[in-house]
């Protein structure tokens, strides 16, 4: 008796297993911005996951990180914007290389010039693999010296910074990676990834001139009041609160000040006031007896009101005094 047996072969495809990819951002923090450039990075960390596979094999994925202009309406690339709770803007940008050439932008927005493309490969064993990668963001904010003070902010959500992959699975590692970031390969997705670009504009004043005041020269007895004037010019940041007092000099008596003749002890007596009446004192408590206003990210001049009282009989000669001019922000 011959007995006989057959074996039936039957093919079946290797299993695909599911590879996802995620990114996290750390925030683009720039420091004082404002009056010269300011640079910064920040960090894109994607990790893809790739559970088992029925054999040994590798995933290979290629991603694309997209970012548009981030929540600010309109959403403009060309540049990028910031904002502070007044609403005003500061430009920056946002760039994929080092020397901060090339726009970061993404397919869907419009001015850019194109997202950043990573491939990934690694092998993922019968228990699945993992790799991840990284990608840089090159920030800057440009000289704006008009820019007002305080802190800017531009939020990118989910919808505003984008990772689009699509990966295969191949046995080989000479298996070309999918065609692009959205066609080709096995499979694939989109997710988000938020961050959010900040700045602070420092306030800052600084003093540029403070005119000589000169009440002239009086002939014996000075008969009547002599009134002259001078400027202070500063140029404080947009919005910047400030206060520019006078001390009383060199020579004050108390609460009054004097100029003086040389190096004698022979005296004028004068005064310095915030108002053209001349009703307002001027001197460095701020909040009483300064002169406040709000800076304009331009030049201001604030004008010294200045009296010499009359009845005064002094000997002949040149009376002067130095004042300290003090601005505060």
């Amino acid at each position: 008796m011959c007995l006989l047996s057959a074996a039936a072969f039957v093919w079946s495809p290797r299993a695909q297993a599911t590879t996802v990819c995620t990114a996290t951002t750390t925030p683009l923090v720039f420091p004082a911005a404002g009056i010269a450039p300011s640079e910064s990075t920040a960090t894109v960390t994607i990790t893809c996951n790739t559970f088992a596979l029925s054999v040994v094999a590798y995933a290979r994925v290629r991603m694309c990180l997209s970012l548009d202009g981030g929540s600010l309406t309109p959403a403009q690339i060309t540049p990028r914007r910031m904002q502070n709770g007044f609403g005003d803007p500061l430009d920056f940008q946002i760039f994929r290389d080092p020397a901060r050439s090339q726009v970061w932008g993404g397919p869907l927005a419009s001015g850019n010039t194109g997202p950043v493309q990573i491939d990934l490969t690694y092998p993922v064993p019968v228990l699945g693999g993992s790799a991840t990668a990284t990608a840089t963001l090159y920030g800057r904010v440009p000289a704006q010296p008009g820019a007002a003070s305080g802190t800017f902010t531009n939020t990118f959500s989910a919808s505003n910074a984008t990772l689009s992959y699509r990966y295969v699975e191949p046995l080989l590692l000479t298996s070309p990676y999918p065609a692009s970031c959205t066609t080709g390969g096995v499979g694939g997705g989109t997710t988000g990834f938020g961050f959010t670009a900040s700045a602070s504009v420092p306030s800052r004043c600084t003093l540029s001139t403070a005119t000589n005041l000169e009440f002239g020269s009086v002939p014996g007895t000075i008969l009547s009041n002599r009134d002259e004037t001078s400027a202070v010019t500063f140029t404080c940041t947009n919005r910047t609160a400030w206060n520019v007092g006078l001390d009383n000099g060199l020579h004050a008596a108390g609460a009054i000040r004097r100029m003086r003749r040389g190096s004698t002890s022979d005296y004028v007596r004068y005064e310095l006031y915030r108002d053209e009446p001349r009703n307002l004192r001027w001197g460095t408590t701020t909040g009483s007896d300064t002169a406040a206003g709000t800076g304009t990210g331009a030049s201001q001049s604030v004008t010294v009101y200045g009296r010499v009282p009359s009845g005064q009989t002094v000997p002949a000669g040149s009376y002067t005094d130095t004042v300290t001019v003090t601005v505060t922000y």
